[in-house]
């Protein structure tokens, strides 16, 4: 397929996509045609993978434009910045930190924000501006406020903006504290997960006024939640899905590695005991969602071995204590330690008895930690 044709193709392919998984609402439809996501793509950018943001190598729209645009045009995210901006060339960095996001999730969000003809909205991390594209399509550039705390970002995206016609009110800080200037909004939307609700926002919300955000938890696992504000300043709703999201950047959290817990090595004075819970069965994003709405100040590490076991690690936020949980294909038990005055593994697994383990801790899954 030759350029010209993954062009004129592409975005239609991609509409029936997101119809069909109705993630793509009809009011939304026009918008999309109106505002291509290729404008606000990058030369060079690295398309995402299904297990995580940035995945894939880059592809430089001036040397492989045809693949370029299979991406632009697939329901993928596609990261444009690596390591806050420090990372250059053409290599993955460490940490993505910006990205054009997967399209399905894009416009579910935008869904859920339920936009009217003459809401005035607020964007919390404007990112490549393809949002507040959509947006002013939708209710007016003079009704759109967007706010980056990446000047490069914001820069590159207030270029896309204009030279696609549009022109919102943007600018580069904290987007944790909102922009008083404008307020009240009708709408507020965030596109970086968060830990917590920024109290700024939902002052800065009306009463009836809607915020959609990405919450993830500090264990982890996150999902898109939907608040609305009450008269007396609270703000609740339901979860409506499952997302992925770079976390706000005010909000991000630095671990000390498992080492400053143990005090000598590994398994130091841990507890030992078994569990009949695989480790496996709290791996996925709801599971681990579920689990940190119901913990506070601990968060999980898994450290993978080369024949397929792993040891699931457990940490509490203060450095007091820790839980280890050894993963083994084909086995019905596993082996847990625990050390310090929490009780990690058993605060949410109340199939932990106690007792001495099966096996021999020096055995897979319990070496150099």
């Amino acid at each position: 397929m030759s350029e010209r044709d993954v062009t004129e193709a592409g975005p239609e392919l991609l509409a029936s996509q997101l119809m069909y998984m109705k993630a793509l609402p009809a009011e939304w439809l026009p918008a999309y045609r109106a505002v291509p996501r290729e404008l606000f793509v990058p030369d060079v950018m690295w398309p995402g993978v299904t297990d995580g943001t940035g995945g894939a190598e880059a592809i430089d729209r001036r040397e492989n434009p045809d693949a370029w645009f299979r991406a632009v045009y697939s329901n993928t995210s596609l990261t444009t910045q690596w390591d806050d901006g420090a990372h250059t060339g053409t290599r993955r960095g460490n940490s993505p930190t910006c990205s054009n996001s997967q399209p399905s999730m894009v416009f579910s969000m935008l869904a859920a924000l339920d936009v009217q003809p003459d809401s005035k909205v607020l964007e919390v991390g404007t990112g490549t501006g393809w949002n507040a594209a959509l947006l002013s399509e939708r209710v007016g550039s003079e009704n759109v406020f967007t706010i980056e705390v990446d000047p490069q970002n914001a820069t590159g995206a207030r270029e896309r903006l204009n030279a696609a016609g549009y022109d919102p009110v943007t600018g580069v800080g904290d987007g944790s504290q909102g922009r008083p200037a404008s307020a009240p909004y009708d709408r507020v939307l965030i596109t970086a997960s968060l830990r917590e609700i920024p109290p700024e926002l939902v002052r800065q919300t009306r009463p009836g006024g809607r915020i959609v955000a990405p919450y993830a938890t500090e264990y982890g696992g996150e999902a898109v939640v939907r608040l609305t504000v009450q008269e007396n300043g609270n703000a609740t709703g339901p979860f409506v899905g499952p997302s992925a999201f770079m976390r706000l950047r005010q909000q991000r959290t630095f671990r000390t590695h498992t080492r400053e817990y143990l005090g000598g090595p590994w398994p130091a004075d841990g507890r030992r005991s078994r569990t009949d819970l695989s480790p496996e069965d709290v791996a996925d994003w709801l599971p681990m969602f579920a689990i940190g709405l119901r913990t506070r100040g601990m968060f999980p590490w898994a450290q993978p071995y080369c024949d397929g076991s792993y040891t699931l690690w457990l940490r509490d936020d203060k450095v007091t204590s820790w839980a280890t949980a050894d993963y083994e294909p084909g086995k019905d038990a596993f082996e847990v330690y625990q050390g310090g005055p929490r009780d990690l593994w058993g605060s949410w697994c109340p199939r932990t008895p106690g007792g001495p383990s099966r096996g021999d801790p020096g055995s897979s899954g319990s070496g150099s930690r």
